[in-house]
């Protein structure tokens, strides 16, 4: 019963599905980390039936060995009173080697039961040393399953750790992707864009102004001058104001003139 309640947790831990497992628990780790202590839980309630086991058949061992020691014994002792009863009968006592054929007789009687006992528990030892090696077997393939399953359990921790890592990683690179006009880089690049193109909207505007108002001041400086001359020809001064000032420039550096021939 204890052998098959122990091959039965046995068989059951070893056909759990890990991978199914993993699938359904939110957190792997915590998982992994309860299936190796139920494991060990497991082996340890093994363990201690196998304990039991072992107890038991070594007890039956030592009751084995008491009645092959008492066996032994005996024989000796009606071994040791048939030859005291032979001894007796030599001398012509036949009384003592009646009464020392007798206690030969116990102590054969006593012999012939402890070796019934012993050979009566030999079977049941055999059977439960094979059970005790099967027990200690699969206990030990208890064990090593715990050891592979705490290694695949590092294994699978360490994996799920480093993808974590690289997924921090590359959400951590993606925000910060220059190319990436959904970034937060990209939308702040996109926000500046605007801002230097309003900047250069403003700055393009104030120069049309002030183009425009160079424009109305040579306007008004050709109309300043046109009215000048206008008033120059009403004095009667404005026929060479502007286009006869080289004459009047050439008559004063004393350029001949009628009024000169007249007085030669």
């Amino acid at each position: 019963m204890v052998k098959q309640s122990i091959f039965g947790r046995i068989a059951q831990l070893t056909r759990a599905n890990i991978n199914a497992l993993l699938d359904q628990a939110e957190d792997p780790q915590k998982m992994l980390d309860q299936m190796v202590r139920d494991y060990t839980n497991s082996i340890a309630e093994a363990e201690s039936a196998v304990a039991q086991t072992i107890g038991n058949l070594r007890m039956m061992q030592d009751d084995y060995n008491e009645d092959v020691e008492n066996a032994r014994s005996w024989g000796n002792k009606a071994l040791a009173a048939s030859r005291k009863a032979d001894e007796y009968r030599t001398t012509g006592d036949t009384v003592d080697a009646q009464k020392f054929d007798n206690l030969a007789k116990v102590a054969i009687q006593r012999q012939m039961a402890a070796e019934n006992e012993a050979k009566g528990a030999e079977p049941t030892i055999a059977s439960q040393t094979e059970i005790v090696d099967k027990l200690k077997d699969g206990l030990n393939q208890m064990r090593g399953k715990l050891g592979e399953l705490t290694v695949k359990r590092d294994q699978l921790v360490a994996r799920a750790r480093t993808a974590q890592a690289q997924q921090q990683v590359h959400d951590a690179v993606k925000s910060i992707d220059f190319m990436d006009p959904t970034s937060e880089v990209g939308r702040f690049e996109e926000k500046i864009r605007r801002e230097e193109a309003r900047v250069r909207g403003q700055q393009e505007l104030a120069s049309s102004s002030l183009d425009a108002q160079f424009e109305s001041l040579e306007d008004l400086g050709e109309q300043t001058e046109i009215e000048a001359r206008l008033a120059a020809l009403k004095s009667g001064s404005g026929s060479r104001s502007a286009i006869g000032q080289g004459s009047g420039e050439n008559a004063a550096a004393g350029t001949p003139s009628t009024t000169g021939e007249t007085a030669y």
